[in-house]
């Protein structure tokens, strides 16, 4: 149950990150690192013991979204940076 939480909050980070228009490229690449950052911030807030992937816990969800969410403006910044470059990075 706390893995779909984590799940559901990297999904909802990359939903709401494609609606802020900035460097708005590849969705693929966002939306893999949106979910695979939620699943490691869930496993780090199970080690840090508030949540868990058996039950859903609300602060476990909230760092999980969060985290996401700045892993997509990493990306879309990256992604600027490199169009800027003229396609070098």
């Amino acid at each position: 149950m706390g893995i779909a939480l984590w799940l559901i909050c990297g999904v909802v980070s990359f939903v709401i990150a494609r609606l802020i228009p900035f460097a708005r490229r590849k969705p693929w690449a966002e939306l893999a690192v949106t979910l695979i950052v939620a699943l490691l911030l869930g496993v780090l807030a199970t080690t840090l013991d508030f949540g868990g992937w058996n039950e859903p816990d609300w602060r476990a969800g909230l760092f999980a979204f969060f985290g996401s969410f700045a892993a997509a403006g990493i990306v879309r910044a990256l992604q600027s940076a490199g169009k800027s470059n003229g396609g070098r990075s």
